[in-house]
């Protein structure tokens, strides 16, 4: 049986500058390309340093997350890139604001360098559909 993909695109986030798609759905799981801190009507970055990329980049990622009927909930997983590893607190405190409760895994890291000179690139993993809190009923 093939698996059918969909390839998410919404004219409210960056046009993609490479060969890849802004995500990808696989059955219920969306992987969602690294958002930068791109403002989708200039292709450019935004100005005021690494909190007003971080704060873009997550207003992209919600943007490719509402084509595909989700919110920020139905994240499970992100990836934080920064161009310098003390900037970490300033992005969460701009993080924290679009994810609120429930918090995605998450893994952050500093890079040499980021597409377009960019401080900061957010990737993502969402699950599709309704989401229901619940508890893990049995020890690992």
């Amino acid at each position: 049986m093939a698996t059918k993909l969909v390839y998410v695109y919404t004219p409210k986030a960056p046009i993609r500058f490479g060969v890849y798609s802004q995500a990808v759905v696989v059955d219920r799981t969306m992987y969602i390309s690294g958002q930068l801190g791109l403002d989708p009507a200039t292709g450019q970055l935004v100005t005021g340093g690494t909190a007003q990329e971080a704060k873009q980049a997550l207003i992209n990622m919600g943007e490719i997350l509402k084509a595909a009927n989700c919110n920020y909930n139905n994240v499970v997983k992100t990836t934080v890139l920064l161009a310098d590893i003390n900037d970490f607190n300033s992005v969460n405190e701009v993080y924290k604001q679009y994810f609120v409760t429930n918090f995605p895994a998450r893994a952050a890291y500093q890079v040499a360098a980021l597409p377009r000179g960019g401080r900061v690139e957010i990737e993502a993993v969402a699950v599709l559909g309704p989401i229901v809190d619940g508890a893990l009923d049995q020890k690992l």
